[in-house]
């Protein structure tokens, strides 16, 4: 999904784009807070497949009603959310047949009603799980039936680690801890570079989210025993034998967790 977020508040900006990637975590994310700069790139056609975009009306030269109008003349499916605190734009921007309104402050909840709520929905991606883990026993993970290939063996751990999580945001202070009991951030720079070309390279770059100071991976685009025992699928459950990525003395807290 592509989408496209406007708002002339740096700080704004970023709060609406946090609470995107949060609802959309595979989402590209095309943030603006200079109006002409976006005018811009819709004339240049670079915006001609966006999906959504989020619009703070109130825009300074432009208005967000002036480039929803824009879009909408490239590609009249693009689903406009219009995002201010001033109401009395609601009845103007309505009039677009623009998807839905966020009142300020935007908040996640916000932006996942109306996600959910698209006028022109977006076809959910039909493609097949390109990442196979498996946790029972000694941990391994896959790529189209092939071993990942990483430059270093602590790689593969941090990506066990991040499936173990199962999309929870992980700090580097966390990830250390669990890692070497230390910090060492330059090292985990070095670990998550690996692990981000890794996985471009099998394109499967999507399954690793990587923000500031903030790292998980997204569980739905992973096949994995350890998530389908959960979800009581019978397979996975005759296949846990008492062991779960034996290789890592921290995966025995989620053993006692989740198994016993």
């Amino acid at each position: 999904m592509k989408i496209i977020a406007a708002d002339d508040e740096i700080l704004q900006l970023d709060k609406m784009e946090r609470a995107i990637a949060k609802v959309v975590p595979t989402a590209e994310i095309s943030a603006f807070s200079d109006s002409t700069e976006l005018l811009n790139q819709i004339e240049s056609g670079c915006t001609a497949d966006a999906d959504v975009a989020f619009l703070d009306i109130e825009m300074g030269a432009v208005s967000g009603i002036q480039i929803a109008k824009k879009l909408q003349a490239v590609n009249p499916k693009i689903n406009i959310v219009f995002v201010t605190k001033i109401l009395e734009y609601a009845p103007e921007a309505f009039e677009l047949r623009a998807s839905g309104y966020v009142p300020k402050p935007v908040t996640e909840q916000k932006i996942r009603a109306e996600i959910d709520n698209l006028r022109y929905p977006i076809p959910k991606p039909q493609n097949v799980k390109r990442i196979r883990a498996r946790c029972f026993g000694y941990f391994d993970v896959t790529a189209d039936g092939e071993p990942l290939s990483f430059r270093r063996e602590k790689t593969k751990e941090l990506l066990a680690y991040l499936i173990d999580r199962r999309g929870t945001v992980c700090t580097p202070r966390e990830i250390c801890s669990a890692l070497w009991e230390e910090e060492k951030p330059d090292y985990l720079r070095q670990l998550t570079k690996d692990l981000r070309e890794t996985l471009k390279a099998v394109d499967a770059q999507d399954v690793f989210i990587a923000r500031f100071k903030e790292y998980r991976i997204v569980p739905e685009l992973i096949e994995c025993d350890f998530y389908d025992y959960l979800d009581s699928k019978p397979y996975a459950v005759k296949a846990f034998h008492g062991e779960y990525m034996t290789q890592y003395g921290w995966a025995e807290k989620s053993l006692g967790k989740y198994f016993y």
